[in-house]
């Protein structure tokens, strides 16, 4: 079945999990988002090269985000504009540490939380100086090499020229994108659903909280849900998921998660309202859960657990199908 995988995880965007996902997709008859006409995979890159280059590159932008103290929706949508800008040019083309740092800088101004260049500039060549020393290090052991670079001098020729690129980076990629700065994230979408559906009563824990009255349950639960979705949701800007679905798509299978890590029951299709396009669903769920799964204190009785669901869910939309009239197939944008 299309949700019963081996024990053994895909590697991130491994042919297998590839198929998979297409395959998810195609059956929904929905337009699908093909890894293979990536500009770097067309260029020759493998697929598990291109993901890892955006996982990496993607950590480096939330870090240094986090090191310039900025808030976590100017972090988010540098991440889309990062993954927007790779839509659309290969890895090849373009240094993507450089390209991180015109996406941060275009972002905090997108997001009314600017940052001064040099800041900036010096703030992200030290987090790549440092991460280049400890790569140096693990494959070399201790040695005079291995020493981070010096600091960026301000009025020095390195700085000027790297703060031209950089600000040429910055206006290539608003070209890129369309010169589209709104950019939606799920958390908005995670908060205001799950409030609602605490206030209906359409999700509770699966079994009761000990020692807690009816409000103190309502308020773990909304805390706990909300904590687990907004962490896979955070997770998602790691992968390309935002240049393949809206991201209300994407907070849809956040809150499904958190709900499955949060152990709670709900009519997920209804409260979701995911019956239309449950392959779309599924696709984000399984990327999510693959993603999550290679770190090392990953619960796999959980994610055996939640993969169950997911069929369970796959096989009553199956069902559903063949006893309802014919439907148009929903439509979804393709994101670039």
């Amino acid at each position: 079945s299309l949700l019963s995988f081996p024990s053994h995880v895909p590697p991130p965007h491994s042919s297998l999990f590839s198929t998979l996902i297409m395959s998810a997709l195609a059956v929904s008859g929905v337009p699908t988002f093909d890894i293979k006409e990536l500009p770097s995979i067309k260029d020759g890159m493998s697929v598990e090269e291109e993901a890892t280059k955006r996982k990496k590159t993607s950590r480096f932008i939330e870090e240094a985000c986090r090191i310039l103290k900025l808030p976590r929706v100017a972090t988010a949508t540098a991440l889309v504009f990062f993954h927007r800008f790779y839509a659309k040019h290969s890895f090849g083309k373009h240094d993507r540490f450089e390209v991180a740092v015109a996406c941060i800088l275009l972002a905090a101004k997108t997001e009314e939380s600017p940052r001064k260049v040099v800041n900036v500039l010096e703030e992200c060549h030290k987090l790549r100086s440092r991460a280049m020393a400890a790569g140096r290090m693990n494959n070399q052991g201790n040695s005079p090499n291995t020493a981070p670079s010096e600091p960026l001098d301000p009025k020095g020729e390195e700085f000027t020229k790297l703060k031209e690129r950089i600000l040429l980076l910055e206006r290539v990629v608003l070209h890129t994108i369309g010169f589209e700065l709104s950019v939606d994230h799920p958390y908005k979408f995670i908060v205001d659903r799950i409030k609602v559906m605490i206030q209906r009563g359409q999700i509770k824990y699966g079994d009761p909280k000990p020692g807690l009255n009816a409000q103190q349950t309502r308020d773990k639960l909304m805390n706990e849900v909300v904590q687990f979705a907004m962490n896979f949701a955070n997770d998602s800007f790691q992968t390309s998921l935002c240049i393949q679905f809206p991201a209300e798509d994407i907070s849809r299978a956040c809150i499904f998660l958190g709900g499955q890590f949060a152990k709670t029951e709900a009519d997920w299709p209804a409260v979701l309202e995911i019956s239309s396009d449950i392959e779309g669903f599924a696709s984000i769920c399984v990327q999510l859960l693959e993603l999550v799964s290679e770190k090392k204190s990953s619960d796999q009785a959980t994610f055996r657990a939640m993969r169950a669901e997911l069929e369970k869910l796959r096989l009553a939309n199956v069902k559903s199908r063949k006893t309802a009239p014919p439907q148009p197939s929903p439509k979804r944008p393709r994101l670039n």
